[in-house]
């Protein structure tokens, strides 16, 4: 255990020494508190990235835990708020940086700016969380966790695309009822090319792995495994599971700015410890079996990701707080832990194996 989380505490110990250096005190107070929040936030985040994780190399997996911490930092945690200040602002991004670290006495301040840009974020990220959840939901599965509503929406996720169809309408919903007017076409925008990133890199990460995974006791199987865990399969899931980490931290983001609107400590406290704790909880996970062991944690990730996808879609019409986002997939969490517990303990009791290893 310890192997895996050791990259994480140095990564930790280190950030909290800079966050101190470049603003004391309580510059290190806030970048531990960010650091909580978002792993609070995102234990749901590390149970999905699990799923995907355990279908890939050893290598790929600390591709992860390494090159893919440093694409969420800098890209989400520094970079991506700057550059919603500097798209929607029309500031270069030195202006916004300075904008950033130098905020005004009065006027527009780097914090109101993206936070202004919250509708189209919330589109964008809710609709790639929908439509995961939706297709998650609408597939057949071999346990159902709550049964009197996923068994009936199997059966009628038989009909094709209908989680498109169903993610649409909620988008038409939200972008008519709940986003102001002059939000409206922005919102709907944001929310397609969300569906369509979606479609395309799960789409890619599928193809490649169709195509490239051998017959079971094959000759060539063991090849192509290997083909497929560090070839165009394995480099499609990494660039999925980025994509995934990118919508999962809208809302760590923009929650952080009711913390601090310093984004060096964002960076530090989201990106640098938050993040790559989270990274490390996934390898946990994959390297114990954990989701093989607890059979509907999966689904209670999945529900959560559904209930932030719609918190999300809602936030467009009133701010939610962190809390709350927060609760709701704890308490999902837990319940499908517990149901998991129990599951197995009545399996056992009756003398039928459970399955625990990957």
């Amino acid at each position: 255990m310890f192997r895996i989380f050791r990259l994480s505490i140095l990564v930790t110990v280190v950030s909290l020494i800079v966050a101190f250096l470049y603003g004391g005190p309580q510059a290190l107070f806030l970048a531990a508190i960010l650091g909580v929040l978002e792993v609070s936030l995102s234990f749901d985040n590390a149970i999905i990235n699990a799923t995907v994780l355990q279908r890939m190399s050893e290598f790929w997996q600390r591709m992860f835990l390494t090159v893919g911490v440093l694409i969420a930092v800098v890209g989400m945690r520094l970079v991506f708020p700057l550059a919603i200040v500097w798209i929607t602002a029309g500031l270069n991004p030195i202006r916004a940086l300075d904008l950033a670290l130098n905020p005004p006495s009065h006027g527009e301040t780097y914090e109101s700016l993206v936070t202004a840009a919250h509708p189209q974020i919330a589109a964008f990220g809710g609709m790639f969380l929908l439509m995961l959840f939706l297709d998650f939901l609408f597939d057949e599965k071999e346990h159902t966790w709550l049964s009197w509503i996923e068994r009936p929406l199997q059966k009628v996720g038989k009909l094709d695309q209908l989680s498109v169809v169903v993610a649409i309408a909620l988008l038409l919903v939200t972008a008519t009822w709940l986003t102001p007017e002059h939000e409206k076409s922005t919102v709907l925008i944001a929310g397609l090319l969300g569906m369509v990133v979606y479609i395309v890199v799960n789409g890619l990460g599928e193809l490649f792995h169709v195509e490239e995974e051998g017959d079971e006791g094959s000759p060539a199987s063991g090849r192509n495994e290997l083909i497929k865990a560090t070839g165009k399969a394995a480099f499609f899931l990494f660039l999925y599971l980025e994509v995934l980490d990118a919508s999962f931290s809208f809302d760590g983001v923009i929650g952080a700015f009711a913390i601090t609107a310093d984004p060096i400590i964002i960076a530090l406290g989201l990106g640098f410890i938050g993040a790559m704790f989270v990274r490390s909880i996934t390898v946990y996970l994959v390297r114990q079996g954990t989701l093989n062991e607890y059979i509907f944690l999966e689904h209670g990730a999945h529900w959560a990701i559904g209930a932030l996808a719609l918190i999300l879609f809602y936030s467009i019409h009133q701010e939610v707080p962190e809390v709350v986002t927060g609760l709701v997939g704890v308490v999902l969490i837990v319940a499908s832990l517990v149901s998991s517990i129990v599951f197995n303990r009545n399996h056992r009791d009756a003398g039928e194996p459970v399955e625990t290893t990957v």
